[in-house]
């Protein structure tokens, strides 16, 4: 990246909100990747939307992103500017029984307002482990219920025009892992959600239920981006993984998880590419056996 742009970058954010060459290994929860070229974290609306004005006069590459639950980066990197919206973006509101969330706020800690609140409905969430924004634009779900299930209405910045707009929940085209965010280049600021009047305890009842389900059925003790392929019409991704006869298959450090054939993880000394090789084997495998085409359920960056 030139010189001039990370001065441009310098004049809009605190010197401690830019990191040059930063790995990506570290904002990821595959726990692989590549340095980007700068790393930058916003704190305010104005400030993000500075920052991409100066990247695109100065005709560099961006990428916006949450947590980095759903991502994988190259081993070589991004060449280019990675912007984060996370703890830096992560406000939280209860206004009666709407509560708001500033993109960057974590869909757990959302829940465990809620459930502090007395607020009912977002319970399946409770152990998504990415950001209000990347669940908005996946249309994140769990145990049958998905977040269109609670929002009300999503702000967002339209970035062909770089003007701020909303949309109600019934204009956010929600389907299933996808919503107006993918369809057109629409950046995610705040969600507010319509919640329901409940018990504590009983909602908290419920989310450690769905806790102890997660524990029994999901290898949460190895890094991996969750569910790695979508579920195909009819199908579940992770029997017929499993009935390709894929369970622990393994290409370097990337394992089909023993414990949930829909997970492929880092069994600590996997590389972006030991991932990747072993999504495409899974993909033709199942094709091969099934002819039902898996698609990735994670995003990709920096990769040719």
């Amino acid at each position: 990246m030139k010189e001039s742009t990370i001065s441009t970058l310098k004049g809009i954010l605190p010197a401690e909100d830019i990191k040059v060459n930063e790995p990506m290994k570290s904002h990821t929860s595959f726990k692989v990747g590549g340095p980007a070229d700068v790393f930058i974290t916003p704190q305010t609306d104005a400030q993000l939307i500075d920052c991409i004005k100066a990247l695109r006069a100065e005709k560099e590459k961006y990428f916006i992103m949450g947590n980095g639950t759903n991502l994988l980066v190259s081993d070589a990197g991004y060449r280019g500017c990675v912007i984060q919206l996370y703890h830096n973006y992560s406000e939280i509101s209860v206004f009666g029984n709407n509560m708001t969330a500033k993109a960057g706020a974590l869909v757990i800690r959302a829940a465990n307002e809620a459930c502090r609140q007395g607020l009912s409905g977002l319970e399946f969430a409770s152990g998504i482990p990415g950001t209000m924004g990347g669940a908005v634009t996946m249309n994140a779900g769990a145990y049958g219920a998905e977040i269109v299930k609670v929002v009300r209405l999503v702000r967002m910045l339209d970035l062909k025009y770089m003007m701020k707009c909303e949309y109600a929940s019934s204009e956010m085209n929600f389907s299933y892992r996808h919503s107006l965010v993918k369809e057109h280049p629409f950046v995610v600021l705040e969600v507010e959600m319509e919640l329901m009047k409940g018990n504590e305890e009983i909602i908290r009842k419920r989310m450690d239920d769905y806790k102890e389900q997660r524990d029994a059925k999901q290898p949460l003790d190895y890094p991996s981006a969750g569910s790695t392929f979508k579920r195909p019409a009819k199908h579940y991704a992770g029997k017929l993984i499993e009935d390709a006869g894929l369970r622990g298959h393994q290409i370097g450090g990337a394992r089909v998880s023993d414990k949930h054939c829909g997970f492929i993880i880092n069994t600590g000394n996997a590389t972006a590419s030991d991932i990747l090789k072993l999504m495409i084997e899974v993909q033709k495998r199942v094709f091969d056996r099934f002819h039902v085409k898996l698609e990735p359920e994670i995003c990709f960056l920096g990769w040719k």
